[in-house]
């Protein structure tokens, strides 16, 4: 992986290819991705993108459909012959059959411009989050809380959680990096997978059950305006 990056949590490190043949759109792009720490490189053809996504060692690749050389989808049907790195198409096509098209052929997420670099960097995180292998099944909090993904159970002092699904998921996204404040679109993207467009009162009362199970508010503390982080309550 490349440079750790605080928006992706202290020990995770972040390498992304940009394939985009626009300059402005890539300068500005850039910028925003290495601002937060992470490792941005970028290929302006269909040919050097494909070659650089294929010889080197990349987290996620960003790929535009219409390059001056070739079409993106077949970038990244040639991509996926050799690489299972997750790919985000970023296109101006917005039509439902290139979305189909572009998922259908292996790609991981479609976006379609114009966007926001808070939502590109929120669907990054999403599928860094679901393909960066772990060197651990069980994330063990000093003393208190244990979480084991493989069997979705949670326990807090050896006492397991009667949690819900999504009250598992979002109490594993937010302990993943305890400290790191994130924004509610960030929980509600990386936790229901997909891009958020209603109210954040769901996550708030997922929330608001979490902190009563865990027993104290202090689990999870809210920073208004922003979102939430996850800290450790001792004994």
């Amino acid at each position: 992986m490349g440079l750790s990056s605080p928006v992706f949590g202290h020990n995770v490190s972040v390498k992304v290819l940009l394939i985009e043949d626009d300059d402005a759109i890539a300068s500005s792009l850039l910028a925003a991705l290495t601002g937060t720490g992470i490792d941005a490189q970028r290929e302006k053809t269909a040919h050097e993108g494909q070659a650089k996504a294929i010889s080197e060692n990349f987290d996620v690749i960003l790929l535009d459909l219409g390059l001056p050389d070739g079409d993106g989808l077949d970038v990244a049907r040639k991509i996926r012959e050799t690489a299972q790195t997750p790919i985000i198409i970023v296109s101006a096509r917005g039509d439902e059959v290139d979305r189909i098209v572009g998922l259908e052929i292996g790609a991981d997420d479609y976006v379609v411009k114009p966007f926001s670099q808070r939502e590109l960097l929120a669907r990054i995180r999403a599928v860094v989050r679901r393909n960066v292998p772990r060197d651990i099944e069980v994330l063990t909090l000093p003393s208190r809380l244990r979480i084991d993904e493989k069997s979705r159970r949670a326990t807090l002092d050896g006492v397991e959680l009667s949690l819900t699904a999504k009250e598992f998921d979002v109490l594993n996204f937010l302990a993943q990096e305890p400290g790191v404040v994130f924004r509610r679109t960030e929980i509600l993207d990386g936790v229901w997978d997909t891009e958020w467009y209603g109210t954040t009162k769901t996550l708030d009362a997922h929330v608001a059950a979490i902190r009563k199970k865990l027993g104290h508010q202090g689990w999870i503390e809210a920073v208004r305006g922003v979102g939430f982080k996850f800290v450790e309550i001792p004994e």
